[in-house]
């Protein structure tokens, strides 16, 4: 599982969904109970999210071109916020289908054990898979991954609620417990899906990288960039998988041209060497334009 590549686990994500889908499914058939149509409700926003992080990663992969030369790393973040709306859709549904069972109270009686049965069987499957898409989606830097990995938790979250609501219900026979936690479960979807559009539009906004990826690049520019006067102006941002890495470098003014080159492809071997996504940009300049503060080179 952990050497499965972003594509991969998209896809095996859409087959998850699926599966997942057809026991809740089974298990509301079985209960007619409201909380369990409402976790069904959320695992066709999975199917359907799966889909486009599948897309979006297989898209992303494609080599820079004429029109996109900087890659196209960004698309999934598009799937990400896309996912994270659906997300947030899916809570709505819950709510109407909450408010309406409120007023149409069924006895547990009618309920089927097999169902809880069933419906705890998918949250397991979820939950293993969500820990793996969470993990290796990290590793990976796809948004697309963590994002799917997370609207996997919040189902996990949801089935775990409604599993144990129900169960007290049929103990008790407060049958006013099912739409109750189908409304708390739809607030706890409405958190997740926030989270993941805020998390996705940062990305498209060209957010900085992270502080322990810039405090890794700073030591690595100490390191390698002996030769040069000074290093400022460093500038990072995250697209995806790809990581840009711009900064200016003060070097003597009287180097050679060949000179500065060899310390330029000193640096970008150090940086690609720990970030071989990264594309790295150095602007040269002569030593007039040092700063007052930079970093110096060891």
């Amino acid at each position: 599982m952990q050497g499965m590549n972003a594509e991969r686990l998209a896809l095996g994500t859409i087959l998850i969904a699926l599966l997942v889908l057809a026991l809740k499914l089974t298990a509301w058939w079985l209960t007619n109970s409201v909380a369990l149509l409402s976790d069904a409700l959320e695992s066709f926003v999975n199917v359907g999210g799966a889909v486009m992080a599948w897309m979006a990663v297989h898209y992303a992969k494609k080599p820079a071109d004429a029109g996109h030369p900087f890659g196209h790393y960004k698309a999934e973040y598009f799937s990400a916020v896309l996912e994270g709306i659906m997300i947030i859709i899916a809570a709505l549904l819950i709510v109407e289908q909450s408010v309406h069972a409120l007023g149409n109270l069924r006895s547990t009686a009618e309920w089927g054990r097999a169902g809880l049965l069933i419906n705890g069987v998918a949250l397991v499957l979820n939950l293993i898979w969500a820990r793996l898409l969470i993990g290796r989606g990290r590793q990976l830097s796809s948004p697309a991954l963590t994002a799917g990995g997370r609207h996997l938790m919040s189902d996990v979250w949801t089935s775990v609620g409604v599993l144990l609501g129900l169960v007290l219900a049929m103990l008790t026979g407060w049958t006013i417990l099912d739409p109750l936690l189908a409304l708390l479960v739809a607030v706890n979807i409405l958190r997740e899906g926030y989270g993941v559009v805020v998390s996705s539009v940062n990305g498209l906004m060209d957010s900085a990288a992270p502080k322990e990826e810039r405090a890794r690049i700073e030591e690595l520019l100490h390191q390698s960039a002996a030769g040069a006067l000074q290093v400022h102006d460093l500038k990072t941002r995250r697209a995806g998988v790809a990581l840009f890495v711009e900064f200016h470098m003060v070097v003597d003014g009287a180097m050679t041209v060949q000179a500065s080159h060899c310390i330029c492809d000193t640096i970008e071997e150090a940086i690609q060497q720990a970030f071989p996504e990264a594309q790295v940009i150095i602007h040269v300049e002569p030593e007039h334009q040092l700063e007052a503060s930079g970093i110096e080179p060891g």
